[in-house]
């Protein structure tokens, strides 16, 4: 059958721990290849041979660890089930919060009130202490039970997780205040609400956090939700309309103006303008009409199209878009290993240090109540969720800016790596240029006896085999011009250089000037010289007797290339234009954009062995190219930037794809990717600096400090439990400032030229 790679859902975690444990377990499996599990996109990318073991046997090896895998049945929509099992999820930790916030509350105000003197002798009945117990263990045993079960299966495979934390904590206090109960005898104080309080407010925190880490993958909701539906169909002549699920490949679809597209597909009948702004991030529609491409969830803006569908459900150009950007927030980046070899550690390290706390401060004191509430604060304040939401929400809100703007990053690791880069090596054609050259002149030579006419039309019936720009260049000139072009024999095409064959009873050969050697006389040099100063690139036609006739191109430059070089160049990057061009036309195109360095007459096998000498000086090197001869020159380099209107082999090859074609999708990535990388090191410093602070603070030790005020010397366990929600929340709600980052410039720029 084949590799199956699929990307699921996951329900149940609760910190970086649980991601760590399904990965490990996954990652162990017979038949698994590749498994990487996102805490904060709560999603398992999973690769396996379907031949060795089943998504059943997957699912039910996770549920065993105390998690579940959505996955959608037959004929549903996966993310439908998906919001359906997350909302679910949501209902019942919410029910549970409520029915906690209502036990807690009471008993809370009440405890404290008798702590304060607040009420009457009554307070302190025996009978009071009771009434606290039936009101903690509605909120131990259901609110918190949650954190039992984790707590539970962690340890029993194994590992330690923030639930052990949590019912570690509230349970020392919990059965700390049930034994004063039943033996008197150990004192009169007890804790009930603290254990009750905590518990609630960490289910208020974590309730929290989803909402607010929900928001990190808005990119990918916004993405899913403009695949309508249902499409109009034409069946025998009449309009059906039918589930997307059940359109298949050569329907025949109708859309009307304002409707989106469903799925990809090829315009027979129509013309209209159409919003491609959700692949491109430009913002003008695209003129439509028969033999043109369409590309699900476009809108359709002006006029009614009737298209066949070429390709339906995951093979759509949308759901390959949002593939690519759940690959990329699901990957692990570089930075992330810091904090997850912390994490890895983090809870057994806390229980240590909680346990030592007790047994320093009972041994100084002689104080056992004081000593086991420091512990209670130690074990509740430390949070390894901040560490293992710091890089993935970063690193989803980085892909999701880059997405809404054309701009896809395919891996986190690109997204890390184009902060850091120190060359941008930019292939000439189709990359810094349209990639559509025009033939400007057409020179016979003298002694040919040939009119320019018949020098077009052998030179494009040669040219009629080639896949090469210029070719295809020529051969469209010719047939604007109403040129009747024969077919070429013996036809073969010399990489880097040219191509010959046979055209009627003529031999010929066409390519660039250099290919001839000593063939050509001063004043043929003199012409081509002439021309490739003026920037154009210049072919020459040789037959057997010699050169027939010059033929030069001109490529337009893109609207914002000067623009984006320029930008480049400011941001510290130095820019160099590697072409397989002769060097007179490199240098005018060069001068034209403003380049720092040009590399001309490049072939492509060579392009590779350019970008590694600029890396040999330690210098990290992105390559922008578009064409099957970048393809390993986009691997090579450190950062592969493939134009998203090339070749597909560029665009499979390359790290980062620009849809929308234009060179400023350069400095936005760059920028973006800069952004995001800063975010990232807020984060974890938020959360390392948080850990290391507040712990030793729980512990204990500012306790001799009269300087510092109460709560801070003696941190009560509610206020750990407080602190600790907060600190998740804000690694997640910095990461969020990223949808709302100023590339107001960058953005205007991109735009520029329609």
């Amino acid at each position: 059958m084949g590799e199956q790679a699929l990307t699921l859902p996951v329900t149940g975690m609760s910190c970086v721990n649980c991601a760590a444990s399904i990965h490990k377990t996954l990652d162990q499996l017979d038949g698994v290849t590749k498994v990487n599990v996102n805490f904060a996109a709560e999603q398992a990318m999973v690769s396996f041979d379907p031949d060795i073991i089943s998504l059943d046997g997957i699912v039910s090896r996770v549920k065993e660890l105390g998690f579940d895998l959505i996955v959608a049945e037959d004929g549903m929509d996966g993310a439908d089930v998906e919001e359906i099992a997350r909302n679910r999820e949501i209902q019942d930790q919410k029910q549970k919060f409520f029915v906690g916030a209502a036990f807690a509350l009471p008993l809370f105000l009440l405890s404290m009130s008798r702590d304060f003197g607040l009420v009457g002798e009554w307070s302190h009945g025996a009978w009071v202490n009771w009434l606290f117990l039936l009101l903690a263990t509605p909120v131990q045993f259901y609110t918190g039970w949650d954190y039992y079960m984790g707590a539970y299966k962690s340890l029993k495979n194994k590992t330690a997780n923030m639930d052990v934390l949590i019912a570690l904590g509230s349970s020392v206090a919990y059965f700390y205040s049930l034994a004063i109960l039943l033996l008197p005898g150990l004192g009169g104080h007890v804790y009930f609400e603290t254990s009750a309080v905590i518990i609630t407010l960490i289910k208020f925190g974590k309730l929290l956090e989803a909402r607010t880490k929900g928001k990190t993958g808005g990119a990918i909701k916004k993405l899913i939700g403009l695949t309508p539906k249902t499409a109009t169909v034409l069946i025998d002549g009449a309009e059906t309309l039918v589930p997307i699920n059940s359109v298949k490949a050569k329907d025949i679809i109708l859309i009307r103006p304002g409707e989106r597209i469903p799925v990809d597909g090829l315009i027979i009948e129509g013309r209209s303008a159409v919003d491609e702004s959700m692949l491109s991030g430009e913002p003008l529609p695209v003129d439509k009409s028969p033999g043109d491409t369409i590309t699900g969830g476009t809108v359709n803006k002006d006029g009614m199209l009737k298209f066949e569908v070429t390709r339906v459900g995951k093979d759509t150009a949308l759901a390959q878009i949002i593939r690519m950007v759940q690959e990329a927030q699901g990957s692990k980046a570089p930075i992330q290993a810091l904090a997850d070899r912390v994490a890895a550690v983090f809870v057994p390290a806390v229980i240590i240090i909680a346990i030592i706390t007790f047994g320093i401060w009972w041994g100084v004191t002689g104080e056992f109540v004081p000593s086991m509430i420091r512990m209670v604060a130690v074990l509740v304040i430390a949070c390894p969720c901040a560490l293992g939401l710091a890089t993935p929400t970063a690193i989803m809100a980085g892909t999701g800016k880059g997405a809404e703007n054309g701009i896809l990053f395919k891996r986190s690791q690109a997204l890390e790596m184009a902060a850091k880069l120190d060359i941008i090596v930019m292939d000439k054609t189709g990359t810094i240029t349209q990639g559509r050259p025009t033939v400007v002149d057409v020179i016979p030579m003298e002694d040919s006896g040939l009119t320019d006419q018949e020098v077009l039309v052998m030179a494009a019936s040669l040219e009629k085999g080639s896949e090469h720009p210029i070719g295809k260049s020529i051969v469209a000139f010719a047939v604007d011009k109403d040129a009747a072009l024969g077919d070429p024999k013996e036809f073969k095409a010399h990489s880097g250089f040219g191509v010959d064959g046979v055209v009627g009873k003529d031999k010929l050969r066409l390519g660039k000037p250099g290919w001839f050697d000593t063939l050509l006389p001063n004043s043929v040099l003199h012409q081509v010289t002439q021309l490739q100063n003026q920037g154009k690139t210049v072919m020459v036609l040789a037959g057997e007797s010699g050169v027939l006739g010059i033929i030069s191109v001109s490529d337009v430059l893109k609207p914002d290339s000067k623009q984006a070089i320029a930008f480049l160049q400011k941001e510290g990057l130095r820019t160099v234009m590697l072409t397989g061009d002769n060097l007179q036309t490199a240098r005018a195109i060069g001068k034209e954009v403003g380049v720092d360095d040009i590399v001309a007459d490049v072939r492509p096998e060579e392009k590779s062995g350019k970008i590694e000498q600029l890396q040999a000086g330690r210098a990290m090197v992105g390559m922008v190219g578009d064409g099957i001869n970048d393809a390993p020159a986009l691997a090579r380099a450190d950062i592969g930037f493939a134009i998203g209107t090339g070749t597909d082999v560029a665009i499979e090859t390359g790290d980062v794809i620009l849809s929308s074609g234009r060179l400023s999708g350069i400095p936005l990535a760059i920028h973006i990717s800069r952004r995001t990388i800063g975010t990232i090191r807020q984060n974890l410093f938020l959360a390392f600096v948080y850990n290391i602070v507040l712990i030793p603070v729980a512990a204990g030790i500012l306790a001799p400090f009269d300087m510092f005020p109460q709560f801070l010397r003696q941190l009560h366990p509610i206020l750990a439990a407080l602190a600790m929600a907060a600190s998740s929340i804000s690694v997640v709600t910095n990461s969020l400032r990223l949808y709302r980052a100023d590339f107001t410039s960058l953005q205007i720029l991109s735009k520029q030229g329609k």
